[in-house]
C-alpha cells in the first residue's frame, strides 16, 4: 500500500507560549479526518524554559 503525509503546525499562542486554541485544534482534526486523514504522531517543540512554541501533527492516508 502506498501512503500520503500531511504535516500540520499550529504555533502556540500567550505573552510566554504554551496556549494552544483546542477549539481550532479539534475543528482541524475533525476536518482532516472527514477527509481521509489518520493522526499518526503529535508533537510539540519549545522555546526557552521548556514551553510550547509550535504543536505539529502528521497524518496520513492511502493514494489513490
Amino acid at each position: 500500500m502506498k501512503w500520503e503525509y500531511k504535516t500540520i503546525k499550529l504555533r502556540a499562542t500567550g505573552f510566554i507560549g504554551g496556549k494552544l486554541d483546542e477549539v481550532q485544534f479539534d475543528r482541524m482534526m475533525n476536518d482532516l479526518g472527514l477527509q481521509g486523514w489518520e493522526l499518526t504522531a503529535a508533537f510539540d517543540t519549545n522555546e526557552a524554559y521548556g514551553n510550547t512554541r509550535d504543536v505539529v501533527a502528521i497524518f496520513k492516508r492511502p493514494m489513490g
